[in-house]
């Protein structure tokens, strides 16, 4: 895992795990090589926008993806597999009430397969601290003005579970395509820092 961010913390703790891991004999570095490889072929905010859409047009789909989000990827031809371990989905549905945000507040913990590399305000000290504390003036810096009376809830993602917000469906979709409908559909929107 070499490159730019050699230089932050993090990035170098990791560095000094995968070296000892290589040193033991665990791991080879074409291992790990080929672990990122295949994490990021074909990791594109595109694979969450076709999970949304699918979930807007297909009721059982939204509730089975709602009820065990790694059940219901294959539906879409995805999974949450590819690195050393499976990791967890948690899919939260955005409502008339309820807004959700995702953090990773010790690092930048992601579903980079769904949404592509995730941007660099989200690995920023900035957002993971300030969106726990004040997540309602964060979502306004975006752009995002929420009503007063709707609850924000913030999800803090882990090493070995991710989420992704299911935006509202936007109004005067009706009869839409799921192409048409994933369109809609951005990487913030799944993030929680926009409507969609």
């Amino acid at each position: 895992m070499s490159g730019a961010h050699t230089s932050v913390p993090v990035a170098a703790r990791v560095r000094r795990l995968e070296e000892r891991l290589i040193g033991a004999g665990v791991v080879t570095q074409e291992q790990l090589d080929a672990s990122l490889a295949a994490m990021l072929q074909g990791a594109s905010p595109v694979n969450g926008a076709r999970i949304a859409a699918r979930a807007w047009s297909d009721e059982g789909f939204r509730q089975r993806l709602l009820a065990d989000a790694n059940a219901a990827l294959p539906e879409v031809g995805l999974s949450m597999a590819g690195g050393i371990q499976e990791q967890r989905l948690k899919v939260v549905e955005n409502t008339a009430t309820t807004h959700h945000v995702l953090v990773c507040t010790l690092c930048s913990c992601y579903p980079v397969g769904l949404l592509g590399p995730s941007p660099s305000w989200y690995k920023s000290e900035a957002y993971r601290s300030r969106v726990v504390r004040e997540p309602r003036a964060v979502l306004a810096e975006f752009g995002l003005e929420l009503p007063n009376d709707t609850a924000i809830t913030v999800s803090d993602s882990s090493a070995e579970s991710r989420y992704m917000v299911l935006p509202r469906r936007p109004g005067g979709t009706a009869g839409w395509s799921e192409p048409e409908l994933a369109a809609l559909v951005t990487r913030e929107g799944l993030i929680g820092t926009a409507a969609v």
